[in-house]
């Protein structure tokens, strides 16, 4: 059994991604849960806000770390 030929021309980082892992739309939705959870830890008026903002604000910070690594 032999492995299938390389083209040397074309490598892994010069096939297009998928368009599910571009870095546009996901970086969007990571900026938008950080400003959510900095926006619910401000608000004075709903506990339940406050409660969760730092576990919104950190997996938006998680989130962006890992999206920024995305092709373009």
């Amino acid at each position: 059994m032999s492995l299938p030929s390389l083209d040397p021309e074309t490598t892994p980082a010069d096939r297009p991604a998928p368009r599910l892992f571009r870095r546009g739309p996901w970086e969007m939705a990571a900026s938008i849960l950080i400003g959510l959870g900095v926006v619910m830890m401000m608000q004075p008026f709903v506990m339940v806000a406050f409660t969760y903002s730092f576990i919104v604000t950190l997996t938006g910070t998680v989130m962006f770390l890992i999206v920024s690594h995305f092709p373009e």
